[in-house]
């Protein structure tokens, strides 16, 4: 397939000069990557950068063809997001392009007017930030810490929010493209009471973008400070994870030596016994709030069409979700036995 990345060659309604004069053109794409992570995305992610363009222009025709009123963004570096994310795989990135549009236009109690300045409180919270520091693998460290969120406050949706935007914003690197994220979630003082706003309906979404909905690679996800609590939520929850997802779920309890051997101390705060001084969230929240106007764009482009519906739309695993509801009915009375 050729590379040429002309947007009049793969816009449906291309044909007519008049039509093609509405195409606004699409920025030219430049690769970022240092020598190092071009030879680790040949390697890992099978990129090829004499082929980048061309697989680009192939995913941009898979979108035109088959999914005409999707509504999506159609650039290079927002369409690379989701070949990285597959491994160039034509079909599978198609597919994960598809549920990212599809869980944002299903769950609008958390994708309506999603921006930075209106999830301020839980910034301000301490709930979700990113460590200044990358680990020796380049990845940036997500912390998650449940207890700074106080119910009454605002719903659940919102500290989903956060962290979506907080994604949002570590995958515009191609850094993070390549190399992934490492999650770091602090269980510390989480009640019976906190995690029942934790539901099946609550579960089953977030689960759902965070394995076939968004275009992230989840290295590793390390759990500390878990009540026994979270070992019946793990246990409700795993079957319904990748083996591959699952795998890389690290249960430290209080042990902080076992999460040093995951994550090194020079980078960790004061609270993780590392030495990188005290955990501070104000530089992530500026950089966060700092990207309104990039965000309001960004999102602008993902619009759905008057003529379109979410239903129309083709979601992977669709056909197991009375199964997932069916066996998460039964979280609250386990949650209870494991409290």
């Amino acid at each position: 397939m050729s590379g040429d990345s002309d947007c009049t060659r793969t816009s449906p309604s291309a044909g007519s000069p008049s039509d093609n004069e509405l195409l606004p053109d699409r920025p030219k794409y430049v690769c970022s990557l240092s020598p190092d992570l071009i030879t680790k995305a040949r390697e890992e992610l099978q990129e090829k950068p004499e082929w980048r363009l061309r697989d680009v222009q192939a995913l941009r025709d898979m979108v035109c063809k088959d999914y005409p009123s999707l509504g999506t963004c159609l650039d290079d570096a927002f369409l690379l997001r989701f070949l990285r994310a597959r491994k160039f795989d034509y079909d599978r990135a198609l597919q994960l392009l598809v549920n990212y549009h599809t869980c944002r236009r299903t769950w609008p109690e958390v994708f309506n007017n999603l921006k930075p300045s209106a999830i301020k409180p839980v910034l301000e919270s301490g709930f979700v930030t990113v460590l200044p520091h990358r680990d020796p693998q380049g990845r940036h460290v997500v912390c998650i810490r449940p207890d700074r969120w106080t119910p009454s406050n605002y719903p659940i949706t919102e500290n989903i929010r956060a962290v979506y935007l907080t994604l949002e914003k570590l995958i515009q690197s191609e850094e993070t493209q390549v190399n992934g994220i490492v999650i770091l979630a602090d269980y510390k003082g989480v009640s019976l009471s906190k995690a029942s706003h934790f539901g099946p309906f609550v579960a089953k979404k977030v689960i759902g973008i965070l394995q076939d909905g968004f275009p992230i690679r989840i290295k590793a996800v390390n759990i500390i400070n878990e009540p026994r609590i979270f070992k019946g939520i793990f246990a409700i929850i795993k079957p319904f994870l990748k083996e591959k997802i699952a795998n890389r779920f690290f249960l430290h309890g209080c042990d902080l030596n076992s999460l040093h051997q995951n994550i090194p101390p020079v980078i960790l705060p004061e609270e993780y016994g590392g030495t990188a001084g005290k955990l501070d969230i104000s530089a992530w929240n500026e950089l966060l709030l700092a990207s309104e106007e990039d965000f309001l764009h960004d999102f602008s482009e993902l619009v759905l069409p008057c003529d379109s519906s979410p239903h129309d739309l083709l979601v992977s695993g669709d056909a197991d979700e009375k199964q997932c509801d069916d066996s998460l009915r039964g979280m609250k009375p386990q949650l209870y036995y494991c409290y």
